[in-house]
């Protein structure tokens, strides 16, 4: 009942539409009734006592009515269907709200093409669903309801038999329809890996020509998608078996009403123009029925793509700020963790521990050391994309968890190594850190980051379209846009997380450059793997399998002689005996 109140809280924003889808519907169910009583009314008075002219009288008005009827029947088709379309708007920007307040863990663990089956795909059969199941649910009871009194005061005992075919179709219709809903649930599901295997495909694309795993790509996909074959054949087997066994038993209901009838005429109970209406009227009477099992139909389609929206409304995420947070005034940038532990998953091996740092205000601080050693965990909990597993991380003596979430990232730069340029045009991307920027300022950050002249270049200057992912791009491209990004934020806190890593030498040095006018004057966390892009740092900090092994100045390190030092002379040294 939950799930079903919840849908019907969706009918709030089109609430007068769908009284007038339901006033239009009622319209024609009551026209739908005349011509059978007009048909009982030619057969038993009009055609035998030969009265012509109120039999074209009669005609002229159920033309009338059909005419009404087809505006009925416009409004029912289009605003109808509006129903429902607005109703999944709705939907999908609720969801699509709801997901970005999902934490990174959250995406970590769903696949992107699920997600997107989910707020595409599964919405739509709800449209069908708002629109036509309480149309088709009240029609039903309505025709139910009327035929069963006309037809009853025309011979109530052949009335009876009629109806007592209701029970039999409700009891298998009811049997049928836990069936009908696993099916359509699991077909949702494969419905959601295929999108999921086709876009994971699709995006690796070069990858898998350049490996030459083309065959390796059609079997995963062949694997999801015989699957996917599999539920929709099992899901219209059910359907298949839920609208036969409702035929076979309206076929029944024809044999009795014939029998029946026939019987009633001999015994001189009702004569050839009631048994005709009362054939017409089954005819009629069916109508209600193949309602009532489209709307079974569309109950089980629509409301399995409803519970799996709820499935995702109901997700919370796991970082949120408490309503006592505090808004940031002027941030002065000092970052301290204190004790700070994390892991990913609960139960697994930390990947920091016990770790101690405090950045100054306007400190450049350098963090190096193997792979996997927490470099880039580090820089993940501070704009809290993670939350710490113990200890605090503290921001101007402020506890981050203490702090808003959108202050604290709003006051936060950063550059990867891996940059997302979304689909649009340089101007987008680079406007992207702040929208509110005039042509003059996004110039500006652009010139700052050593990119005004190149695209000064381009045909199409700033409007020239970055491909998907930034593909038509080169990663130095990529990189500086990605600064001028962060020039326009402005923030006072930077993160520079292997900006450089993944470019040529000549490249590289000019990035470094421009990220060090970045940095100029803000707080830097630089998160190294090579030596060489960490000049200019005030201090260094290696990092040893989630501890901070060694501290300091560059020299400070050298003269150590411990795990920097060794780091240092295989990046720029010879190894000894080797000329």
């Amino acid at each position: 009942m939950e799930k079903l109140r919840k849908f019907i809280s969706y009918y709030q924003y089109v609430w007068k539409l769908f009284l007038l889808d339901l006033a239009c519907a009622s319209c024609i169910a009551i026209l739908d009734l005349a011509f059978p009583i007009t048909t009982r009314l030619f057969m038993k008075d009009l055609i035998p006592n030969l009265k012509l002219g109120i039999m074209i009288n009669m005609a002229v008005v159920l033309v009338l009515l059909y005419v009404l009827k087809l505006f009925f029947q416009y409004t029912v088709d289009y605003w109808g269907h509006v129903v429902g379309v607005r109703m999944e708007y709705h939907m999908r920007k609720d969801l699509f709200h709801h997901l970005q307040l999902m934490d990174c863990k959250f995406f970590d663990d769903n696949k992107v093409g699920a997600l997107m089956s989910r707020i595409v795909n599964d919405l739509r059969e709800v449209t069908e669903l708002a629109h036509h199941g309480p149309e088709d649910l009240f029609l039903a009871s309505l025709m139910l309801v009327g035929s069963f009194i006309y037809l009853y005061r025309i011979n109530p005992t052949l009335t009876l038999i009629v109806f007592m075919f209701v029970p039999p179709i409700a009891w298998f219709a009811i049997t049928q329809r836990t069936k009908m809903r696993q099916a359509f649930s699991k077909e949702r599901v494969e419905v959601a890996e295929v999108n999921s295997d086709l876009e994971n495909s699709l995006a690796g694309i070069r990858e898998a020509k350049s490996f030459v795993r083309e065959d390796y790509e059609r079997e995963r996909f062949e694997r999801s998608n015989w699957r996917f074959k599999e539920a929709r054949e099992l899901a219209f087997k059910r359907m298949a078996q839920y609208s036969a066994g409702l035929d076979f038993l309206t076929n029944l209901l024809n044999v009795a009403v014939l029998i029946g009838g026939g019987i009633f005429v001999y015994q001189g109970k009702i004569d050839f123009a009631d048994l005709t209406t009362y054939l017409l009227f089954i005819s009629f009477f069916l109508q209600p029925i193949r309602r009532l099992t489209a709307f079974t139909q569309q109950y089980q389609s629509g409301m399995s793509g409803f519970e799996r929206f709820l499935e995702l409304m109901d997700c919370e995420p796991e970082i949120s700020a408490p309503p006592t947070a505090l808004s940031l005034g002027e941030v002065r940038g000092e970052i301290e963790f204190r004790q700070v532990g994390f892991q990913y998953t609960e139960g697994t091996e930390e990947v920091l521990a016990g770790v101690n740092l405090k950045i100054n205000p306007g400190e450049t601080v350098a963090i190096v050391g193997s792979s996997g050693g927490g470099k880039t965990t580090m820089a993940r909990l501070i704009p809290r994309f993670y939350d710490v597993t113990e200890g605090e991380l503290l921001l101007d003596g402020m506890n981050i968890k203490e702090i808003k979430l959108g202050d604290l990232r709003s006051n936060i730069g950063i550059v990867q190594q891996d940059v997302f340029l979304f689909a649009g045009t340089i101007r987008d991307n680079i406007l992207y850190g702040n929208p509110e920027a005039d042509e003059e300022e996004m110039q500006m950050a652009a010139n700052r980051a050593h990119l005004h002249d190149f695209v000064q270049s381009l045909p199409h200057g700033y409007d020239t379209y970055v491909g998907e992912r930034g593909i038509k791009l080169s990663g130095g491209q990529k990189q500086r846009i990605a600064i001028a990004r962060v020039f326009l934020k402005n923030p006072p806190l930077l993160i520079l997380d292997e900006a450089t890593s993944a470019l040529d030498n000549i490249t590289e040095k000019q990035i470094h450059e421009s990220l060090m006018e970045l940095a100029k004057g803000r707080t830097t966390l630089l998160i190294a793997h090579r030596l060489s892009t960490i000049a200019g740092a005030d201090r260094i900090v290696v990092m040893e399998e989630g501890t901070i092994a060694e501290e300091g100045t560059q020299e400070e390190l050298l003269q150590l002689g411990g795990r920097y030092e060794r780091l240092y002379r295989s990046q720029f040294q010879a190894p000894k005996g080797v000329a």
